[in-house]
């Protein structure tokens, strides 16, 4: 088994994940669909293949935990990949990230989401299933920010999955294991090193939750990712994480910090051959302050349908926002576009740089031939031709006789 040519072959399907278990071909998803690709792996082989991605160093943490989670490069993607321990060895969950920065628009999410990172402190919530492209979102709201605004950017992640390059903004990003022991020790830290905004990659356990709140309340813009199918069961398993005591307590955080919850899905487009996310928006207005700090989160629903002058979107009104859509970002096209594109040559640019004819010289040039399908392509492409004979020719048949 090469672990480096399945990825490569997951890469040229269009694959999101791949999956390796012994004995078993090896599956990768693409449009939400899996299937198998070859023969069946063996054992021996993904051990291996565990070992040389791990490491030495870090091999008996693995043995101690039964997984371990990381991030690489690998074949030109960056993968995000959990090395686990199954009946049948050791298998592995490979998700293949996107290699472009991510932004609002190419991940063709609605424009009025860049106006939420305006925010100066408060709680960004983007919720999902898994696999619904929850941290690509996340990702780019980061990248909004960070293109628009000086601000100090912090990002607590476990694996980091995307590397931010900064533009405006200051960015650190630290991992939980290399750089961190934990979720909790990051958080902790973070209110000793001056961010402005703060990226937390998962809220897994009631500790993280609750310093991520106290975080937001505190002068920080706060985001982070948790799992659920729907804004109002984000907000309901984060209260329901808590203690019953503490659970009032959580309530009124959230009301006071909510900037806005998002629970996205992607859903696959057969006229695009692209998935994009399919969204439910939850704006904190007064009565929904209301509801979720008494915890009433049941009627936060009818607020959500008549709350679209807010910036509220339930999954049926956002469908028909995307069936109306005309305008979209297609990455493949793009990328064919650059693979496809035409490089002026150096000879050419030196031709167009080189000062013009002087006055009383002929510039013509024979007629060209009629434009093959190659040269079609060139469109933009400007060629002087030499005249006949060169400027010795022509400048001797100026010379008085």
């Amino acid at each position: 088994m090469d672990l480096y040519s399945l990825i490569a072959t997951a890469k040229a399907n269009g694959a999101s994940d791949l999956h390796l278990e012994p004995t078993l071909p090896a599956a990768i998803r693409v449009r939400g669909s899996l299937r198998t690709v070859g023969a069946p792996i063996a054992g021996k082989a993904l051990l291996d293949a565990a070992q040389e991605i791990i490491g030495v160093d870090a091999w008996p943490l693995f043995l101690e935990r039964r997984s371990y989670d990381l991030s690489k490069s690998i074949q030109g993607v960056r993968c995000r990949i959990n090395v686990l321990q199954t009946s049948r060895g050791i298998g592995m969950a490979v998700r293949l990230l996107t290699s472009f920065q991510a932004t609002i628009e190419k991940l063709n999410l609605h424009p009025d989401f860049k106006k939420l990172t305006n925010h100066s402190n408060g709680l960004i919530l983007i919720s999902g299933p898994t696999g619904s492209g929850k941290s690509s979102t996340m990702a780019a709201f980061i990248q909004e920010i960070n293109l628009a605004e000086t601000r100090h950017i912090l990002t607590v992640e476990s694996p980091i999955e995307y590397l931010f390059k900064p533009h405006r903004g200051y960015i650190r990003q630290r991992e939980v294991g290399r750089d961190t022991p934990s979720f909790e020790q990051a958080l902790m830290d973070a209110m000793r090193e001056d961010p402005d905004v703060l990226m937390v990659g998962e809220m897994r356990d009631p500790e993280t939750m609750r310093l991520t709140l106290n975080v937001a309340e505190t002068g920080h813009l706060v985001l982070a990712t948790a799992h659920s199918g729907s804004t109002i069961e984000a907000l309901q398993r984060m209260v329901a994480a808590f203690p019953p005591e503490m659970q009032n307590n959580v309530c009124a955080q959230l009301a006071d910090c909510l900037v806005v919850a998002i629970c996205q899905r992607l859903q696959y487009r057969a006229d695009l051959k692209l998935q994009v996310p399919e969204c439910e928006v939850l704006i904190p207005t007064i009565p929904v302050k209301n509801f979720i700090r008494r915890g009433e989160f049941f009627k936060i629903m009818s607020a959500m349908e008549i709350g679209a002058e807010q910036g509220m979107w339930t999954y049926q009104r956002y469908r028909t926002w995307l069936d109306s859509r005309k305008n979209w970002y297609l990455p493949d096209q793009e990328r064919e576009a650059e693979e496809t594109a035409e490089v002026v040559p150096d000879t050419v640019i030196a031709r167009m740089a080189s000062p013009a004819p002087k006055a009383g010289i002929s510039s013509a040039t024979p007629e060209a031939p009629a434009a093959t399908p190659a040269k079609k392509a060139k469109e933009n492409l400007i060629e002087i031709e030499p005249v006949e004979g060169g400027l010795d020719a022509i400048m001797s048949k100026l010379k008085p006789k």
